[in-house]
């Protein structure tokens, strides 16, 4: 698609909003100021935001999102915002089973990411 649609291809975000402390608590509030990371989004797709380069993409800093008028601490924001490397390199042995079921049918370039994921996790 990438190949194909050249820069008016979709820009693809990963978000969880379900993650919770150790505590089980949820970090994020949800519902409407999940609006907040969508600004972010946003203002990234048309270039006026910038990210933090990560393992597994790009990543607000907290600072780049708009967090007036919400209550949560910042030890939240910034576990939010932290790539566990360790948790994602237990996801790799899933992703293989998962990617292998598609065989020869799975395209090239999202195999070469998958790899470039493994590299960049260590």
């Amino acid at each position: 698609m990438g190949d194909k649609l050249q820069n008016k291809a979709p820009k693809i975000f990963y978000v969880n909003w379900f993650r919770k402390s150790s505590d089980g608590k949820f970090l994020w509030p949800g519902f409407g100021d999940n609006s907040r990371v969508i600004e972010w989004m946003c203002d990234r797709v048309d270039g006026k935001a910038e990210g933090r380069k990560t393992a597994i993409g790009y990543l607000p800093n907290g600072s780049d999102l708009d967090l007036r008028g919400l209550n949560v601490a910042p030890e939240n924001i910034n576990e939010l915002l932290r790539v566990d490397a360790e948790a994602w390199k237990l996801e790799i042995p899933k992703m293989e089973k998962f990617f292998a079921q598609f065989g020869d049918r799975l395209p090239k370039r999202l195999s070469n990411q998958f790899n470039e994921l493994r590299k960049r996790l260590g």
